[in-house]
Order: C-alpha cells, then sequence, then structure tokens
C-alpha cells in the first residue's frame, strides 16, 4: 500500500454554530502533513467544516498527494438495522437514507430528533433511539435507554467491542452523543464520496485511492491526551489537542503495520464499519506521546519587544514548549527520577481488604459500657494468613496488618484485653470499627496516584507497588548537549597561554544537566570558526534531544552561535532584563532547540537555573517547573536601581541570608560558596539589614 502524505482527523459535532473564538465542541480538524503538525483549524459550523475538508482534498489529489480523512463517528450501524430501514445490507444506501432527509441549517439547528422519531417508528417496542434535549417532546423517542431491548440487532457494532467504546450509535442526548454525530455526519460523508477517486475503507478497496475516507474513535489515545493537557496546561482546548495528537500517531504508524491492520477486519465490518486503530491502543498511545518536532519559530518574540521581564520570558517559553522526549515502559524499580508519561491509576485498592491496624483481639459489633467476656476461636490472624470465619459473639487473636477475618469488624488492644480459659474480659464501651482499617481508605482502585509530568520519587515507588503495579509509562531521559565556543577556552589541566582561560563551564553544565534528571552529552570545544562550529552543530543532532551552549550568545562578530541561528532562519535574541545574564540566543538547528548562554560561568549557571531548567524540564515531560523560595530577614543591604531583576549568590547562617562579598560576575568561587539565590524583582529598593527578602535554596532547582 502506498503511504500516505497527509493525515486528518475531524471531530464532528451535531450542535448549534459556535461563535468566532476558538472553543470546545466545535468541530477541530487535526493535520500532519508529511510528518509535520499543522496547526489545527476550527470550524464554527458543520457547512464550514465540510467546505474545508473538501478544499483539502482538492488540494492534496491535485499535488499528488494521498490523503487519509477520518472522522470521530459511526460509519454505519449494527447488522441488520440497515436492511430494515432501506431494504439493503449496504451501508451507503443508510448514507444515502439521511442525505435525503436531514434539513441543515446555517445556525446549526436541525431535523435529527424528527428522523429519530421515524426510524423508532419502525420498529417494535421502545427505540432503539433513545435520549433527546427535552422530556416532552418528540414522544417516540425514550428520554434515557432504560426499558430499550435490542432484539432485532446488537445495541453495539463489533469494532465497538474491540476497541472497549462505551458509546452507542443510537445516544442522541447526553455525551457522548455519537448518535447525533452519525446522522449528521453521514450526509456530508454522502458527498464527500461523490467527489472522485475517494474510496471509504472497509466498505470499498483502498490500497491506492488517492483519498481515503475512515472511521476513527479518539479515546483510543485518551492516556496521550491526558499526558498532554498535564503538561500543556489548563487552558487549552482538549478537542484541538486530541486531534492533533491522534492525526501525529496514525501518521507515525508504519505504512506495513497501517495495511495490515486495514486488511485485517471481519465479514460484519463491511456492513458495520470498522473503526481504524481498533485494537492498536497501546501503539498508538505510544506514537502519539511521541512530539512532533518543535516549530522553527517558536522563540519568536512578539514585534517590538527589545528588553523581556523574567517573568514575560518564563511564560513565553511555558507557552510555546512541548514534551519531545519519547515513552517508554520500565519496571517501577528503574522508574526512580523518570517522569511519568500518562496519568497511572491504582490497580487495586490500598488496603486490599479490611484489615487490623493494631496487635489485639477481634469480634463484630461495638461495645458498650460495662464489662464484656468472648470466647476464642482457634488459631489466629496474622498478615497473609486466610482464617477461618468468627462466629457470632466470638473472638480472634489478630495481629497488626492482618485481614480481617469474616465476622470481624472491630478489634480491641491487647493490653486492653485480659486472657483466661480461653475468653478475653474487657472493658467498654467500643466503636464498631475501632482499631481497624478499611478497605481502600488510603486509596481506591482506579484512583490516579501519579500525574503525567510528575518526576517520581522513591515514596512514589512504594504507592505503585502497594497498589499491584509492577511497571509504568515514563519518558525517556531528556538528551542534552552542552557546547563551550571561543579560542581563549583550553581545557582544565591543559597548560593555558597568556589570554587563554579554562573551560568553567562545560564541566558544570553537564553536572547541573545531570543532577536535573537529564542524559548530559559532553559536545566539547568549538573554536571561534563558524565552519567547524557549524559541522559540529550537524553532528550532534542525532544523539541530543536539546543543545546548549555557552559563549557566543551576543551580537557581536565572534560570536557564531547566533550567527549560525541567524542564518538558519530560527533564532532570536532574547535581552532579558535580569542580572547577572541578560543576553540569551534561543533558536533551532534542524529541529533540535538551542539555548545559548552567556559564557561568564555565574550569568551561565544563573539562566540555566531560571530558564534553562523549566524549559528543559518541558521539553522532558515535566509539568512546568516554578522554584519555591521563602522570606527570610537579610544579614546584608544594598541600594537596586529600578529594571532588572537581580539574582544574588546567598546563603543562610543564623536564620538570616547572607550575599556573597562581591557581584561581580568574574568571581566564580560565590557559585560554591552560596547554597542558593536571593531574588530581588524588577523595582528600586532599598535593603536594609532585617528586611525581608525571597531565598530560593538550590534544592528548589533540584541540584
Amino acid at each position: 500500500m502506498r503511504p500516505f502524505d497527509t493525515v486528518v482527523v475531524v471531530d464532528w459535532s451535531a450542535g448549534k454554530r459556535k461563535g468566532p473564538k476558538p472553543q470546545k465542541d466545535a468541530i477541530w480538524l487535526g493535520i500532519t502533513q508529511d510528518g509535520a503538525s499543522l496547526e489545527p483549524v476550527y470550524c464554527r459550523s458543520r457547512q464550514i467544516a465540510e467546505q474545508e475538508i473538501i478544499r483539502l482534498i482538492a488540494a492534496e489529489k491535485k499535488a499528488g498527494r494521498r490523503l487519509l480523512c477520518t472522522f470521530d463517528f459511526p460509519f454505519g450501524y449494527p447488522a441488520g438495522f440497515g436492511r430494515h430501514v432501506t431494504g439493503s445490507d449496504d451501508p451507503f444506501e443508510v448514507w444515502k437514507w439521511f442525505d435525503d432527509r436531514i434539513e441543515d441549517a446555517v445556525d446549526g439547528s436541525n431535523n435529527r430528533f424528527d428522523l429519530a422519531e421515524i426510524l423508532n417508528e419502525m420498529f417494535q417496542g421502545a427505540g432503539p433511539f433513545w435520549g433527546k434535549l427535552h422530556k416532552d417532546r418528540w414522544p417516540e423517542i425514550p428520554y434515557r435507554k432504560a426499558g430499550i431491548v435490542f432484539d432485532s440487532f446488537a445495541e453495539k457494532r463489533a469494532c465497538d467491542l474491540v476497541s472497549k467504546a462505551s458509546s452507542s450509535c443510537f445516544q442522541l442526548a447526553f455525551p457522548p452523543t455519537v448518535g447525533g454525530q452519525a446522522m449528521m455526519g453521514f450526509p456530508m460523508l454522502n458527498r464527500l464520496r461523490r467527489l472522485g477517486e475517494v474510496a471509504v475503507w472497509p466498505f470499498e478497496a483502498c490500497e491506492e485511492a488517492p483519498v481515503v475516507l475512515a472511521e476513527i474513535w479518539p479515546g483510543v489515545i485518551e492516556k496521550a491526551v491526558k499526558s498532554a493537557l498535564a503538561v500543556e496546561g489548563s487552558d487549552r482546548i482538549r478537542d484541538r489537542t486530541q486531534v492533533r495528537l491522534l492525526a501525529d500517531a496514525l501518521a507515525r504508524l508504519p505504512v506495513d503495520r497501517l495495511s495490515a491492520h486495514m486488511k485485517d477486519i471481519p465479514p460484519a465490518a463491511r456492513e458495520e464499519g470498522w473503526i481504524l486503530g481498533a485494537g492498536l491502543t497501546e501503539e498508538l498511545i505510544s506514537l502519539a506521546a511521541r512530539t512532533p518536532p518543535l516549530r522553527n519559530d517558536c522563540f519568536a518574540l512578539p514585534q517590538g519587544v527589545h528588553w523581556t521581564p523574567v517573568a514575560e520570558a518564563l511564560a513565553l517559553l511555558e507557552g510555546r514548549l512541548v514534551a519531545v522526549a519519547q515513552v517508554e515502559n520500565v519496571p517501577i524499580t528503574q522508574a526512580c527520577g523518570r517522569i511519568a508519561a500518562h496519568d497511572v491509576s491504582a490497580a487495586r485498592a490500598n488496603p486490599a481488604l479490611p484489615n487490623t491496624a493494631v496487635d489485639g483481639y477481634g469480634f463484630a459489633g461495638g461495645r458498650p459500657d460495662g464489662m464484656h467476656r468472648l470466647p476464642l476461636v482457634q488459631g489466629r490472624a496474622a498478615a497473609g494468613d486466610a482464617p477461618a470465619d468468627v462466629p457470632p459473639g466470638f473472638a480472634i487473636r489478630v495481629l497488626t496488618g492482618a485481614v480481617l477475618p469474616q465476622g470481624v469488624d472491630t478489634v480491641i488492644l491487647q493490653e486492653d484485653v485480659s486472657v483466661s480459659d480461653r475468653h478475653i474480659m474487657f472493658q467498654g464501651m467500643l466503636k464498631r470499627g475501632s482499631n481497624t482499617r478499611s478497605a481502600g481508605e488510603d486509596v481506591a482502585a482506579g484512583d490516579v496516584i501519579v500525574s503525567a509530568g510528575r518526576r517520581i520519587t522513591a515514596a512514589d515507588l512504594a504507592l505503585l507497588a502497594a497498589t499491584g503495579l509492577s511497571q509504568i509509562a515514563v519518558r525517556k531521559r531528556l538528551r542534552v548537549g552542552v557546547l563551550s565556543t571561543g579560542d581563549e577556552l583550553v581545557e582544565a589541566g591543559a597548560s593555558a597561554a597568556a589570554g587563554q582561560i579554562y573551560d568553567a563551564n562545560r564541566p558544570m553544565l553537564l553536572a547541573l544537566l545531570e543532577q536535573m534528571g537529564h542524559e548530559a552529552v559532553d559536545l566539547g570545544q568549538a573554536p571561534d570558526d563558524r565552519v567547524v562550529m557549524r559541522r559540529m552543530l550537524d553532528n550532534c543532532v542525532e544523539r541530543v534531544d536539546a543543545i546548549i551552549t555557552s559563549g557566543g550568545a551576543s551580537a557581536g562578530d565572534e560570536d557564531h552561535v547566533s550567527g549560525l541561528l541567524e542564518e538558519a532562519g530560527a533564532m532570536t535574541l532574547w535581552r532579558i532584563a535580569i542580572k547577572p545574564g541578560r543576553p540569551l540566543a534561543l533558536g533551532m538547528w534542524r529541529n533540535i532547540p538551542v539555548f545559548g548562554l552567556p559564557g561568564n560561568p555565574v550569568a551561565a549557571m544563573v539562566c540555566t537555573l531560571i530558564f534553562a531548567r523549566p524549559a528543559l524540564g518541558r521539553l522532558a515531560g515535566a509539568a512546568w517547573q516554578v522554584p519555591q523560595g521563602f522570606e527570610v530577614p537579610a544579614a546584608f543591604s544594598k541600594r537596586k536601581k529600578a529594571g532588572r531583576r537581580e539574582y544574588l549568590r546567598a546563603r543562610i547562617r543564623d536564620g538570616r541570608a547572607e550575599v556573597f562579598v562581591s557581584e561581580g560576575s568574574g568571581r566564580i568561587s560565590g557559585l560554591s560558596w552560596a547554597e542558593g539565590l536571593v531574588e530581588l524583582d524588577e523595582d528600586a529598593r532599598e535593603v536594609a539589614e532585617g528586611d525581608p527578602v525571597r531565598f530560593i535554596p538550590f534544592g528548589s532547582f533540584g541540584i
């Protein structure tokens, strides 16, 4: 089968026309072309969407490109429905039946409920269509599904069962309204089919057709969608993210795998239709999680911007960067420090069964005030035991952690009991359930225990193991290359001539990246030679996911990092209102993001902590990271000018923040001396000893 050049995923809607501002529950088109994800298209109405799809089909055919256009509603009904309505098993006759009868106004109002009434009258009993917007309208349509018997045909198609889709093609109201989407989609499909050189899978031969229409179910990549939204933020439109990821996943499916999948369908699919991707859930989730390369202009600043405040720079990075690290499954014993790719749910409750919280004696029911005497059964209940049932009025010896035997719901502490002649005696009162743990009181089965984007801790491993999980999907470690630039640099320990300096940045940055959980890749030193530097960058793009350079980030004659990125058309020099630091050269080199840091070690470290750390975390799949600081009294005084946010090397002594003796960026010893940074915002300020200042410990940066 010839591969598809373009994949389109259409999120259809049966609802009213939407407003001009992109929003959820509208029609969205996700488009992946030549492996690159295009900006999803927002369509306010079905008419606009149909015209956009027709335009895409015409453009792709004219360019000789192959197009797979998929839709998120059923292409057919369960076997037997079509014959009852049209007298034929041909699904295209069902499409034509709806195309002849559906009335769809520009504002989105339509007659789908009227047609559902007509269809329901063709069948005996209630249904099959159910769900409506008004209880008192359309009397032939049940408000809910209760009472509908599917005896002439099944409620769900074979592919719905395989894909575990919860929706029904007969449901017209209450999300998901798949039935309404199908009714309003069939007429459009019928018209698209008549455009020529268009084949419909699985009803027609599709191996070489220029345009193929197919059915999909977005729920197949739900885990990947949740993970992406967790990283992108709650303000993102779910439908938009969903169509983009599914189009990417389908486009990345190897052509031989897709061809085999499209051929391997049961006979029922010829009438009912089939969901493209049914049975390929984990494969598509993994492919969807492989986010496409970043856009070349992802670091571009708005027109007219010359100086960027720190907060704005961070907000721009947060809004434009997405995860690029791929996904793999690892045993939980190898997951510490890795980033969860998806939300992880508990496989079973913790505790799985009710158990005892103390050593003592268990029995049924609480006890009122007074003295109580209960006979003991033989044996005891310890952790891991499966003791026999305890009859009413009897007690059993129990040890901490033991599952409560049948007939036990209350435990009394052993030190509150006297034992004599195979009986226990104790003084009430005692409430029912005392000294026990309920099943699931810590975590219920199905609860999300690790959120997508979280860096997994040792404590998380305990929770994962306790809830029955042995493996977890994590992001592969982000590979970050470090390149030092400048003819003046020599390796530590080598002979340094007059005018040469030892390369302090590279070992520092490599170590910082490892502490942050990334895979640091040493790219060496590059001379002030643009040809050599270009070759070094070209040679490393297959080995890294991101690049950090130090030096060459300004706009001078010898600042070759900026020059090369500018030649590639993907460089923005960010003049950030920060001290130390200021110039950051941000750009793309052959789809790899490049962070050009200042050459000064103090500025390089501060810019790494403030900007590169959260940006690299986002690329690695982590949630956006904000360092946690706290206010402490200042052990120093300082007059600060307005305009730039300043970071002072600092440490805590006797509960107060003291700063390094010099603010000079050349004093590398101050980095080793410090235990964190004091942050002073952009406003002018007179800091006196004892004034509160914000201290951010290095530990808050993950180092």
